[in-house]
């Protein structure tokens, strides 16, 4: 259902989950990429918790599973007992954020712009999006639509380039302070910050 359907909010659709990149000793190699040593960690967020009870229970049956065309196995599962967001946070991404608009060109064609921290809509869009997956997900819209992202050192080695399934996507991580209603920061610990959470993007940790 979460693959074909999802979660239908007007003509968007939301998966209502998120994850962060592994965490774990790793080195890179040009010609052979990535190659982590184990343990390594994997942190799923999301407000379903039929979705995470789903997950729990799958990787407790599956002897072994295939990450990358690596075979790995479920050596525990953690829930963790998050913070409780304040009107007022710090927070550290563990994947990055993507804010991005569709635009069309003079010919008709589709072009996606990738916003910044340092841009208004970068702030305004993500605040768009939290309102939308609280109303999804408590089925009214917040009381207090107030929020604000503010970046902490946020600089341009911040920034990550992906190909994902042929289509390049440009994130941000860093530190960020959050303002605003606790409630609409809270959806955003739960389901991720920004877009294409499903893909583990948006991802943060309280600090």
């Amino acid at each position: 259902m979460l693959h074909e359907e999802g979660y239908q909010f007007g003509s968007r659709k939301f998966k209502l989950f998120t994850f962060s990149r592994l965490i774990g000793k790793m080195s890179f190699d040009p010609q052979k990429g990535f190659t982590f040593f184990p343990p390594v960690s994997l942190i799923i967020a999301s407000p379903k918790i039929d979705i995470l009870e789903s997950l729990a229970h799958f990787l407790v049956k599956k002897k072994e599973l295939f990450m990358g065309g690596n075979q790995i196995w479920t050596e525990s599962i953690e829930v963790m007992v998050g913070k409780k967001p304040t009107e007022n946070i710090n927070v550290e991404m563990l994947s990055p954020i993507v804010v991005y608009s569709t635009l069309f060109t003079r010919d008709g064609r589709k072009k996606t712009y990738y916003f910044n921290p340092w841009e208004k809509d970068f702030a305004e869009k993500i605040r768009e999006n939290l309102i939308k997956k609280y109303t999804l997900i408590n089925g009214l819209s917040p009381d207090n639509a107030e929020f604000y992202i503010v970046s902490l050192g946020v600089n341009k080695n911040d920034e990550k380039i992906l190909i994902y399934k042929e289509t390049v996507i440009h994130g941000w991580m860093g530190r960020y302070e959050l303002i605003g209603n606790p409630e609409l920061i809270q959806t955003g610990y739960d389901a991720g910050l920004g877009s294409k959470n499903s893909q583990g993007f948006g991802c943060f940790e309280i600090i």
